[in-house]
């Protein structure tokens, strides 16, 4: 082929040859550019089967749009010759780097953090790989990854995002279940078994292309194909600390649930194993600064993105419901991340967060999972039965290193002495692992939000239906919260609470000063409670924002956040505050913090999609969608009647394309509730993506006349962008000056520090 020309490219020299054919570098003559050239074989080029799969490797990258991505330009035929067109890379293949050697931890991450994020685009448009190794990674001269060889991926037809001129493997009859496909030591379990594949295929085989970065050497190894599947499907790697001591411990733990044989207990998206591995790195980073070594970084098997300076690290499992009744799940997982919140008081003890441990919540798993997953040394696993008025806990620390109980203890008390076992449970815990109270932790612990248990339930059920958001709910919830101070007028909880939804109240349905009094009213009614609590900061912190004073309350939030960054709700306020000052990228910066902080406030997602959509990045919004989805169904398993989670899922199934979906949520939240403002807001929104806008703008006019008239969140809002310039749009919401003096508030008082 050297020196042939071929349509309009003229070879130059062989760059590479593989099983499917030979790449040639050559010159576009009519561009006068330098590409790479992929012949098929001629001897494959009469085999239909192949040949599609060649076809197929050019549209699926094709599809895709990345700078970690080797760029597809076309595919060409000329004289009988297949040929694909790609972008000329300079550097050398993963394989040939490994070859001299591990890589270092710095390349280790950096190359992991790439390959991800190529990964978690190509998944998000329902393109799984399936055959991930080091052969098919390139690294640029300038150390840029370039994944390559998309000839057997297989298109999910159900990815709304998924390009129509790309067939599927599966539909094509190229492959079906029962056969295995790709390289057999990057084969992820259920390939080895010959079973259908999905996006979860390629995080495993990812886990075994970084185990052989860090280490130099296949974390499955056999002198024959059947011994490496005996070891995929039946045998661990040896630890990376036997391997390569100089390790951080926690890279160990990422690729051990990277390389889980059951896909369920894997990283089920490569953003969550991205944002691992970034977490890593800044913290190797910030060591290196600080002049600690690589490997004492996480020594203490702590999760990713903790600073090392605890003794201990502890995950408290949400405690199981033995009563079964779903009315009691709101006292369940109260008291759980009561015991959690306690437990945070202890200096020397890392407590993991509510939304760390909330996806082990009502599933069968043991401590040691648990340990090996997040990073925690020990697991608080128990039970809970309420009977009448009498209440049993069964409470129990396990060793996660031997699953070996290190403490348990059965509580069978009257309902009033819940505080006193939170305590007991704490400072048991804390004597358990040799840990001396200070007397100001012993106070902490001592301390109760309230004396009366009543009054304490009324409350958590008020909070349970406050983050629905919804008009009738948090009338409900607001309901709640004046009977919890009714029965303690000391209750500054409660008293924060109430301040809080009267804020929203006012924010979302009733421009109306009554709502500002009652705001002031129970703030000074919890100050004067002699309690300085971080949710009183927040109710402030909303009533700002409610008024226009978006640099006050994001001053307010972040301190509160600063003392309990698992405060409820807190950075659903900051991330709203930000994006009403326009401050839209200071929103995309927190958001891996505040998805770890969420918990079940699941308004903490929206000011994040809507601030990367008014940053006109497609590409992320589209893969964090997925992500908000996620979080969206897995609410709705548990409360089915929340309309709001429901109509926010109807406008994330409608960006996508998958209308049906979307209509079928709608109309559940219209049935549920009808008239509530911010179901009609969310409608609209829905409906735009819909295209739609002249309904939209009707049910946009109904959520104004039913008391939703920011114009500032609306004007913002990118799901409305259609609306703009229509007359009623322009009327309702017009564009006032209150957004720009807002804005230049917020900017002057940042000058000003």
């Amino acid at each position: 082929m050297l020196g042939r020309t071929v349509s309009h490219y003229q070879i130059k020299s062989q760059l590479g040859e593989g099983g499917m054919g030979v790449v040639y570098e050559a010159e576009d003559i009519n561009l006068g550019r330098h590409v790479a050239l992929k012949f098929l074989s001629p001897s494959m080029a009469n085999d239909d089967s192949l040949l599609q799969r060649f076809q197929r490797e050019a549209r699926a990258a094709s599809a895709l749009n990345h700078p970690n991505i080797c760029t597809i330009h076309g595919i060409e035929e000329h004289d009988e010759d297949h040929f694909i067109v790609m972008e000329l890379l300079d550097g050398e293949s993963l394989s040939d780097r490994i070859r001299k050697g591990p890589v270092d931890i710095e390349s280790v991450l950096t190359f992991g953090v790439q390959i991800a994020d190529a990964l978690e685009s190509a998944h998000s448009k329902g393109i799984v790989h399936r055959d991930l190794k080091p052969a098919n990674i390139f690294i640029t001269s300038r150390g840029q990854v370039k994944i390559l060889d998309f000839g057997l991926a297989k298109m999910d037809r159900n990815k709304p995002d998924a390009a129509s001129n790309v067939p599927t493997a599966i539909a094509e009859g190229l492959t079906t279940p029962g056969t295995a496909m790709g390289t057999v030591a990057y084969m992820s379990p259920e390939q080895a078994r010959g079973e259908i594949t999905d996006a979860r295929t390629d995080l495993f085989s990812f886990g075994t292309v970084l185990y052989q970065m860090a280490t130099g050497v296949m974390p499955f190894q056999g002198d024959t194909s059947a011994v490496v599947f005996d070891a995929i499907l039946n045998r661990d790697p040896k630890p990376l600390e036997q391997v390569n001591p100089s390790l951080p411990v926690e890279l160990d733990r990422i690729i051990n649930q990277a390389l889980e044989k059951d896909r369920d207990l894997r990283y089920q998206n490569a953003a969550d194993l991205k944002t691992a591995l970034k977490r890593l790195k800044r913290d190797l980073d910030s060591g290196r600064h600080s002049g600690e070594s690589s490997s004492s970084i996480h020594t203490s098997r702590m999760p990713s993105g903790a600073t090392p300076v605890h003794e201990h690290s502890i995950a408290v499992l949400y405690f199981e419901n033995l009563s079964g009744m779903k009315e009691d799940e709101y006292l369940r997982d109260g008291i759980t991340e009561d015991i959690t919140t306690e437990l945070s008081k202890i200096a020397k003890l890392k407590t993991f967060s509510r939304a760390m441990v909330l996806a082990y919540r009502d599933k069968v798993v043991t401590a040691g999972k648990v340990g090996t997953e997040l990073g925690a040394s020990y697991v608080l696993t128990g039970s809970l039965r309420r009977a009448g008025n009498r209440l049993r806990i069964n409470a129990q620390l396990i060793d996660a290193a031997t699953d070996f109980p290190l403490w348990s203890e059965r509580y069978d008390r009257e309902m009033e002495d819940v505080f006193a076992v939170q305590d007991e449970i704490a400072s048991k815990i804390a004597a358990a692992l040799r840990i001396t109270l200070s007397p100001q932790e012993q106070q902490a612990l001592a301390a109760k939000p309230t004396e009366n248990l009543h009054a304490y339930d009324l409350y958590l059920r008020g909070r349970n239906f406050a983050r629905r958001v919804g008009r009738q709910d948090m009338q409900f919830a607001l309901q709640m919260y004046e009977n919890a101070v009714t029965l303690d007028p000391d209750f500054a909880v409660a008293h924060a609470a109430i301040a809080n939804v009267c804020a929203q109240f006012y924010y979302y349905f009733e421009r109306k000063q009554e709502w500002i009094d009652r705001v002031n009213v129970a703030t000074q009614r919890a100050i004067a409670a002699g309690r300085d609590e971080p949710e009183i900061r927040c109710a402030e912190a909303w009533l700002d924002f409610a008024q226009g004073r978006y640099e006050s309350a994001v001053d307010k939030i972040r301190s509160a956040l600063n003392r309990d960054p698992d405060i409820d709700g807190g950075y659903h306020l900051l991330g709203r505050a930000l994006f009403e000052a326009g401050r839209y990228q200071e929103v995309v910066d927190i958001m891996e913090d505040a998805l770890a902080h969420a918990g079940e406030n699941y308004n903490t997602t929206i000011p994040i999609h809507n601030a990367l959509g008014a940053l006109g990045k497609k590409e992320a919004l589209n893969n964090y969608t997925y992500r908000e989805n996620a979080i969206f169904e897995a609410q709705l398993k548990k409360t089915p009647e929340d309309a709001r989670v429901r109509v926010l899922l109807a406008g994330n199934y409608a960006e996508q394309g998958r209308f049906d979906d979307a209509k079928r949520e709608v109309d559940l939240a219209m049935a549920l509730r009808p008239d509530d403002t911010m179901i009609l807001y969310n409608i609209a929104c829905t409906l735009c993506s819909m295209n739609n806008p002249k309904d939209a703008m009707v049910a946009l006019k109904k959520a104004w006349e039913a008391g939703y008239r920011n114009p500032i969140w609306t004007r913002q809002d990118p799901d409305l962008t259609i609306l703009h310039g229509d007359p009623e749009f322009d009327r309702l919401y017009p564009d006032s000056n209150q957004q720009a003096v807002g804005r230049a508030l917020f900017h002057s008082s940042e000058d000003a520090s």
